[in-house]
């Protein structure tokens, strides 16, 4: 080869060589990857959740972080697709939507590798909520029943078909307490991890009158009680040992006396939330006869969730009506599910609100990965370290993340460089 087609080689390769990214171009590729990852990641495996009241005290609590597993159940494919990545329903920190419905897709669940069981705690879309189906509020409860099952609840117990269902072991009932005149020190209250201040005490005093969200103040203690608590049996206990308590009782309702904006109000049941029910869970494929009793407890669920236009749906004289037709019998096209708090005493849950569709399950309750009391300092229990999952993950985590970019950038220099140094030895 002669000098100049020696030149000429060298100064094609030097041509073709990939140019070096700026700083900022490497940092964005990064963080676009990252952003891709993270969603990806949020779809199909896991998704992090903070419990945000106390309705499934104590066995979650309120700012316990939660990672929701969505395999086990199968993740569901988007059905609003123009949305802000990583977002729910407003972008950060703001009441500007994150989305757009202008494109809502037909929704499919991805194979799993579980069904919903009972007692499970599942995470699911609100079905009251007015936000396209998978971008509803996000609520957490126990499964008590699922599709096929009849649920009922007498004197606080629940049963399926007719048999006893087994209850949570942090399950809390509300009870009315009297003293002898003194009151509960709060330092037994803070020994059995009870709040007694805050958005949602555990324990409230008939001289420390609640805040409503308006700003009304109000007294929840019933007259001739000085204390409204909500107890565990462990707490229970706890408390009747005390020498200054005179008499402690579940607040609990009676049979027949109805409970304004129970889900069978209208059925004629008469159901309050200690005496509910028997209510059946709409299975896919059931085939239910449209009488007068199933409209006034079925309508608002054929009408909502089972894929028919709502406008079309009516009842006329206790008859159910699909497109002006009256409709003597009607076949389910999904499964339901019926959800409860374990803080049954404060949840709402199907006991008022009705069904869970299963196109409104997005996962499965997997662990608590760290805890944060935001009534607490920052000195004084703000942290809730024995609840943190594998605690050392917090560090890790992060750090093993800025190794892969630091990582990454090194090695993109690097090679850089030796392509450099390998056109200026040829």
């Amino acid at each position: 080869m002669s000098e100049k087609d020696k030149n000429i080689t060298l100064n094609a390769t030097a041509t073709t060589a990939p140019a070096k990214k700026s700083i900022i171009r490497e940092w964005l590729d990064a963080i676009i990857f990252a952003v891709v990852v993270a969603t990806i990641v949020r779809w199909l495996v896991m998704e992090l959740f903070m419990i945000p009241t106390p309705s499934m005290e104590k066995s979650y609590l309120v700012g316990d972080y939660l990672f929701v597993s969505k395999f086990h159940y199968g993740a569901r494919t988007p059905k609003t697709p123009l949305q802000v990545p990583l977002t729910h329903q407003y972008i950060w920190g703001t009441q500007t939507p994150s989305y757009t419905d202008v494109i809502q897709l037909p929704q499919f669940r991805l194979p799993g590798i579980s069904e919903v069981k009972r007692g499970d705690v599942v995470v699911f879309n609100y079905p009251l909520d007015k936000f396209p189906t998978d971008l509803k509020t996000n609520y957490v409860k126990r499964c008590v029943g699922v599709a096929g099952d009849t649920i009922e609840v007498r004197d606080t117990q629940v049963f399926i078909d007719s048999k006893p269902a087994e209850n949570p072991a942090e399950m809390a009932y509300q009870y009315l307490v009297k003293t002898n005149g003194e009151v509960i020190n709060d330092i037994k209250f803070k020994e059995l991890k009870m709040r007694t201040t805050g958005q949602f005490p555990d324990a409230k005093h008939k001289g420390v009158p609640q805040i409503a969200p308006d700003g009304r103040q109000y007294n929840v203690v019933p007259e001739g009680y000085d204390y409204v608590l909500n107890l565990t049996n462990e707490n229970l206990k706890a408390i009747k040992e005390l020498s200054i308590i005179k008499e402690i009782k579940v607040d609990k309702r009676t049979k027949g006396e109805p409970e304004a904006g129970i889900f069978t109000e209208n059925s004629g049941q008469n159901s309050n939330r200690d005496f509910f029910g028997k209510l059946y869970i709409p299975k896919k494929g059931a085939t239910m006869t449209m009488n007068s009793q199933n409209v006034a407890t079925y309508f608002s669920t054929i009408r909502d969730y089972e894929g028919l236009k709502a406008e079309n749906i009516t009842t006329k004289e206790g008859k159910l009506l699909i497109d002006g037709k009256v409709v003597e019998k009607y076949t389910f096209v999904q499964d339901y599910y019926f959800m409860m708090g374990d803080n049954r005493h404060d949840s709402a849950d199907s006991r008022y609100w009705g069904f869970v569709p299963a196109d409104h399950v997005v996962g499965k309750a997997a662990f608590v990965f760290f805890s944060v009391d935001s009534e607490s300092g920052w000195f004084s229990g703000k942290f809730r370290f024995e609840r943190f999952y594998m605690v050392w993950l917090i560090i890790l985590v992060p750090v093993l993340l800025i190794y892969l970019i630091i990582y990454k950038l090194f090695k993109k220099k690097t090679e850089t460089g030796i392509v450099a140094d390998a056109n200026i030895k040829k």
